[in-house]
C-alpha cells in the first residue's frame, strides 16, 4: 500500500528496499517505545523515501533511530529547545527543520519542528496525508 502510495504521487521520490523485523525492533528498543503503525508499515515496505537531492522525505529506521536518540540526548540541543521526547522525527524539510509524529497522544497527526523558532506546528492529520501533501507542495518547506 506504501510504496503504491508513493509511487502514485507527483514529484520525484524513490522508494528503498524493506526495512527488516530485526532492524524495525533495533529501532523501537532504542527510542524505547514502538514505532506507530502506519509507520512501521511504511518501513517494512520501504525503509525510507528519499526526494529530490536526496531529501528524506521518510527516515530509514536507522536514521530514525539515530537522529532521535542524537536529539534527545544532546545537552546543547536541551539548552536551546523544548524537550524532543515526546516527538518521533521520521524526516526532514531540507532546511534544518524535521518532521514528527507524537506517539505518546494515540493521534496520527504530523508536526513539522522549525530548528529557528523551536516551534511545532501542525502540518497534516496522518502519515499518507503527509506524504501526499508533501509530493504535492501543500506542504511549503
Amino acid at each position: 500500500m506504501w510504496t503504491e502510495l508513493v509511487n502514485s504521487l507527483p514529484g520525484p521520490a524513490t522508494v528503498r528496499p524493506p526495512a527488516s523485523e530485526a532492524s524495525l525492533r533495533s529501532c523501537a528498543d532504542a527510542l524505547g517505545h514502538a514505532l506507530p503503525a502506519d509507520l512501521a508499515a511504511l518501513l517494512r515496505e520501504s525503509d525510507g523515501v528519499e526526494g529530490e537531492y536526496g531529501s528524506g522525505i521518510v527516515w530509514s529506521a536507522d536514521r530514525i533511530a539515530s537522529e532521535n536518540l542524537l536529539l534527545r540526548t544532546d545537552a546543547d540541543l536541551a539548552a536551546l529547545y523544548m524537550p524532543f521526547d515526546p516527538l518521533l522525527f521520521f524526516a526532514d524539510a531540507g532546511n534544518g527543520d524535521l518532521f514528527a509524529l507524537v506517539p505518546g497522544v494515540g493521534r496520527p497527526d504530523v508536526f513539522l519542528w522549525d530548528h529557528e523558532t523551536d516551534s511545532r506546528t501542525w502540518v497534516a492529520p496522518r502519515l499518507a496525508t503527509y506524504l501526499e501533501w508533501r509530493q504535492t507542495g501543500h506542504i511549503e518547506l
